[in-house]
């Protein structure tokens, strides 16, 4: 399609589209009728989103590796893992160019308003990735892997009840963060690669090294 040109949908995959708003207007329906109104909620909403936010995060991930060298070896590879799913997310939409919930104007996401862009939830692919990398590399028991596990859900949820996504968005992004863990995983760097990393960017000599000063 040349630019400006509205993109026609195939009519198998619309119908799957019109499914999926449908369903998503229904499922928001039923909370807001039996548990809401959401209104009540959208504080509770506001935080999750806050809280899987992605500049905040790669902020966070900055500061540890600057300040606290023993975690560099979980710092740097989140960081790297961040940006690769900022990556991704962004391709992903560009691709699919699939618009926002019509109702997501009236819930104003504040001063870092959202992309127009609805597939995948990058909130969604960031919580599972961050959760399943942060249970995987850490070993962390059954209380902090159900409370990670509860925080990625929540997040994933709320994204539905704000408007900010269709069901199918989210469940894109659950894949999505899951495949994305895995190839973390898969080339994560050792605790002595993560510390080289660190030392190249803030330009800190080695401890013990020739070049040591």
């Amino acid at each position: 399609n040349r630019m400006g040109e509205k993109r026609e949908v195939p009519p198998q995959l619309k119908a799957v589209l019109d499914w999926d708003i449908q369903i998503t207007n229904g499922f928001v329906k039923f909370i807001d009728q039996n548990y809401g109104p959401l209104s009540k909620w959208k504080l509770h909403f506001k935080s999750l989103e806050m809280s899987c936010h992605g500049i905040p995060w790669i902020l966070f991930m900055a500061i540890i590796t600057f300040l606290i060298s023993g975690l560099r070896w979980l710092s740097v590879n989140l960081f790297f893992a961040l940006i690769f799913d900022i990556v991704v997310v962004a391709i992903v939409k560009a691709i699919t160019r699939r618009r926002r919930p019509t109702n997501n104007k009236e819930m104003p996401y504040g001063t870092f308003g959202p992309d127009k862009f609805s597939f995948p939830s990058g909130h969604c692919t960031r919580a599972t990735m961050v959760a399943i990398i942060l249970i995987v590399q850490c070993s962390m028991g059954i209380p902090l892997t159900i409370l990670l596990l509860s925080w990625s859900l929540s997040v994933s949820v709320s994204r539905v009840l704000l408007q900010r996504h269709h069901i199918l968005d989210v469940s894109a992004g659950f894949v999505i963060g899951a495949v994305q863990a895995l190839i973390v995983n898969a080339f994560w760097l050792s605790e002595d690669s993560a510390q080289a990393v660190a030392y190249f960017f803030l330009d800190e000599t080695q401890a013990g090294a020739s070049y040591d000063v």
